[in-house]
């Protein structure tokens, strides 16, 4: 009888398998580097900003005031975008938030505190603009490797002269899902129920930082057709999940699967509940196969505990972090193992929590994590483990 892991052991087993396993790095478009993590150091390419730009709208001013309009060669605004011609003493200039400031320039008033008639600007004069090289200069490093590369990082890269970043691609997942019960559509009837994880998970997946690929199933339960199943999905993805058949009941094929494709045993079940039934393996040629149980609660904490920890490692990110949650009530323990309870935001305790519902986990913050041979006392903070894409 295999030994169940512990939860926390699992997650870290599981981020490095994925981190081991990670891709080499190489040069992504921003829009396929994002979620995973700077494979080198970001370095600006120029200053940043390159070239002295007004921080405000208003007048640029050369020398002591007043200032002429009409007497500069300059004549209209500066505006963004434009290279300014040179002011010379005694002239001003209407310019732009954000344009370069002329060469020349020693102040700039703000528009709303200027004051111009007949070709004459007064005002308080002052150094309204960001310096060159002011938030970077050319050469130097604005963020270490393995900085996870969000939105705002994606920016800063535009900006400092970059199109591309040194990041580990996304990797391809595919769930095949096994049941002769399930329908893909329709309502359950007699001896059948509705697939509710084939829809379900790939957008958990996407979420959790894979690109992925096309659902395969419903399988039927044969050995044969589990075996078959496995080796199409992995012939273009790093990472197939499977729901179902990860116990040892008449028609639970997965693990005769995996033998029969070579595949090994990172992970064989979890100390938690719900959930136990999971597993992590990994082929010859090092792609992984993610066994998540048939109840599609259990199936979701498969996704949490193994996939979501997997897939950061495979994008060179760190262990997914787990949030914190205050229990307005007491919440049980399940003896040596984890449990992972549903709470709302409130840190209240849901209902329909049965690891075969989704009721309570569609209205939930995520899962309070009671720690083995423990209970959740009401007020205590605990951890929280969130669900990809919620």
């Amino acid at each position: 009888m295999t030994t169940p892991l512990p939860w926390a052991e699992a997650r870290e087993t599981a981020w490095a398998a994925g981190y081991a396993a990670k891709p080499a790095a190489s040069e992504l478009p921003f829009a396929e580097a994002v979620g995973s993590a700077l494979a080198a150091p970001l370095v600006a390419v120029s200053d940043l900003p390159a070239f002295p730009t007004s921080a405000v709208d208003g007048w640029a001013v050369a020398g002591e005031g007043p200032w002429r309009t009409g007497a500069s060669n300059v004549g209209g605004a500066v505006l963004a975008g434009q290279v300014p011609e040179p002011l010379k003493p005694g002239q001003a200039v209407k310019i732009a938030t954000g344009a370069q400031v002329p060469e020349g320039a020693e102040g700039i008033i703000r528009l709303e505190h200027s004051d111009v008639a007949e070709g004459i600007v007064e005002g308080p004069a002052a150094r309204e603009w960001r310096e060159a090289g002011e938030e970077a200069v050319h050469g130097e490093e604005l963020l270490a490797a393995g900085t996870p590369i969000s939105p705002p990082v994606i920016g800063l890269a535009a900006a400092a002269g970059h199109a591309t970043l040194p990041a580990h691609a996304k990797p391809v997942a595919r769930l095949v899902v096994f049941g002769d019960e399930l329908l893909t559509s329709g309502v359950s009837r007699e001896g059948r129920v509705r697939d509710s994880l084939g829809p379900m998970v790939p957008h958990m997946l996407t979420a959790a930082g894979a690109a992925a690929g096309p659902s395969i199933g419903p399988v039927e339960d044969t050995l044969e057709a589990h075996v078959a199943a496995l080796r199409e999905a992995l012939a273009d993805a790093d990472l197939v999940c499977t729901t179902g058949g990860t116990m040892v009941g008449p028609v639970d094929h997965l693990h005769a699967a995996l033998a029969e494709i070579g595949a090994e045993y990172v992970i064989n079940t979890v100390a938690v509940r719900p959930g136990f039934p999971m597993l992590l393996a990994r082929t010859e040629d090092g792609k992984f196969i993610a066994g998540l149980p048939g109840n599609p609660q259990s199936a979701v904490i498969a996704v949490v505990s193994l996939v979501a920890p997997l897939l950061a490692g495979l994008r060179g990110l760190p262990l997914p972090p787990l949030g914190a949650a205050v229990l307005a009530e007491d919440v049980p323990g399940r003896g040596g193992f984890t449990h992972l309870a549903l709470v709302d935001r409130a840190g209240h305790r849901l209902g329909h929590h049965g690891s075969a519902m989704l009721r309570g986990l569609a209205n939930a913050a995520g899962f309070a994590v009671i720690g083995p041979e423990s209970a959740g006392a009401a007020g205590a903070t605990v951890e929280l483990a969130t669900v990809p894409g919620v």
